[in-house]
């Protein structure tokens, strides 16, 4: 292994000191290490508001992991503006030798990476990059065949025989900790020298950072046993809540795996098999790019959806009379988060029931999703509007009443995001249009008045989305 005199390491996905792959790769190969974090302008430029719970998350933890590496002797230094243009000018300052990351799989990522790694190789610097944010990547689970996998039962059961305990390892960082450099004294811009505002983050109940995800992280595994009958509940605190510190690699993925690997509960195995698709779905946009503007099935890119703003517009703002779906459009509007099973429901409302663009839905949960990760939404948006990685036909259509009456049987979730049905019967508040006028003056509400009445009937819905998708596959 080459060794090097001086090394920079850039955070990126990975706002953590514990078994981190490039820092301990750095430690043990550079006599001097530097750490540095860009707060990079050609993706914060992009995003549609000034008032965003991921940037603000993002600083708070930037925050505590300068503290963190300062307390072991080192430092951070915190840039903002372009990545490819900040992080050769630090290496050059630092006179580094190396420049140490951890490997991003996002088309856009790739593209500025190559950008820093040939300015950097015309300094002479070296660019090394390391797997973190998964488990298995890239070309490490492939078919008998050596091909990717392109279903996810076959590859969860590849990546499962090939799990071992080498795997799930942590990186010993503390081990080389004597090495890091601290830099000049370098503060960390607040949030309005960004560009942005604080948000309702931490009056949310959000713990960003380091202590955020282990606090969370040990309030899930008391409950972990469970996870397998909880999860599906909105209702119910069910899920980890660890899918942002995921996203910014806060906590580590081996450590998540490895306590599910070593736990034979049927909880935590359902979770590790959520672990799973997320290796897959990045192993997916890894082996297939197109999928960003593009059904991964190309036979469905020629769906011409009718896309009416009027049904979109109900979508995104509540008020497509389905409660579950209203309740679940809400949630995401006023917190930036929304249950897993919800996610799928109300996705496959807005392209099987009212026939809107997959694109669409997957942009508005971008832009909302306090967890939002590229890979992530949209594989699930695919899955959903069946143009993706997915064994079952498109003839697979949720029902917005169904799914309500089994995922929320006592209405607990809808009265909490539409309290003007809190007065519904438990069985009337999940389709309160079949209610007669002395069952809503009962309730206290009136319907298109209170709550709005469906915007679609599901039942023609799906004899039409149906119909669509037989006449629209190239």
């Amino acid at each position: 292994m080459t060794q090097y005199a001086t090394a920079l390491v850039w955070f990126r996905r990975d706002l953590r000191t514990q078994d981190h792959a490039a820092l301990y790769t750095a430690l043990k190969t550079a006599r001097r290490v530097y750490c540095g974090f860009i707060f990079d302008t050609e993706i914060l430029d992009k995003l549609p508001a000034r008032r965003d719970r991921r940037v603000e998350f993002i600083w708070h933890s930037i925050a505590e992991l300068k503290q963190a590496l300062e307390a072991m002797g080192g430092g951070l230094v915190v840039s903002h503006g372009r990545a490819r243009d900040e992080i050769p000018r630090l290496a050059a300052q630092f006179k580094a030798d190396a420049v140490f990351a951890n490997h991003d799989y996002e088309p856009a990522a790739i593209a500025r990476d190559r950008a820093v790694e040939r300015a950097l190789g015309e300094r002479d610097i070296a660019f090394l990059t390391r797997k973190d944010q998964v488990i298995f990547e890239k070309d490490e689970i492939l078919t008998q065949g050596g091909r990717p996998f392109t279903v996810f039962t076959p590859y969860k059961n590849a990546w499962l025989k090939k799990l071992e305990p080498f795997f799930l390892k942590p990186y010993p960082v503390d081990q080389y900790r004597a090495r890091l450099a601290v830099p000049l004294a370098s503060p960390l811009p607040a949030l309005a020298d960004l560009g942005f505002e604080k948000t309702d983050l931490l009056q949310l109940g959000m713990q960003p950072g380091i202590s955020g995800a282990r606090h969370r992280f040990e309030a899930f595994q008391a409950g972990m046993a469970d996870y397998h009958e909880r999860r599906d509940y909105p209702a119910l605190q069910g899920t980890s809540g660890l899918s942002p510190h995921l996203r910014f690699g806060t906590i580590s993925v081996r450590e998540l795996a490895r306590a599910a690997y070593l736990d034979a509960s049927a909880g935590a195995q359902a979770w590790l098999n959520e672990l799973v698709w997320r290796d897959f779905y990045f192993m997916i946009l890894h082996h297939h790019p197109h999928v960003v503007e593009h059904a991964f099935r190309r036979e469905y890119d020629g769906l011409e959806f009718p896309n009416d703003e009027r049904l979109f517009a109900a979508w995104r703002e509540a008020r497509t009379g389905y409660p579950l779906i209203d309740a679940a459009m809400r949630q995401i509007n006023r917190t930036g988060a929304m249950h897993n099973r919800l996610r799928m429901v109300t996705a496959c409302f807005l392209v099987k029931d009212l026939l809107i663009d997959w694109r669409w839905g997957e942009r508005y949960f971008a832009d909302h999703l306090n967890d939002f990760d590229l890979a992530a939404n949209n594989g699930g948006w695919q899955w959903a509007a069946s143009t993706g990685c997915d064994a079952q036909p498109y003839f697979r259509i949720f029902n917005p009443v169904t799914q309500s009456q089994k995922f929320d049987p006592q209405g607990r979730f809808i009265r909490e995001f539409v309290p003007e049905l809190a007065g519904c019967d438990d069985k009337s508040i999940h389709a309160p249009w079949l209610m007669t006028p002395e069952q809503q003056k009962k309730s206290g509400v009136t319907l298109g008045r209170d709550y709005p009445l469906p915007v679609v009937d599901h039942a023609a819905a799906r004899l039409r989305a149906l119909e669509f998708y037989r006449s629209g596959k190239q």
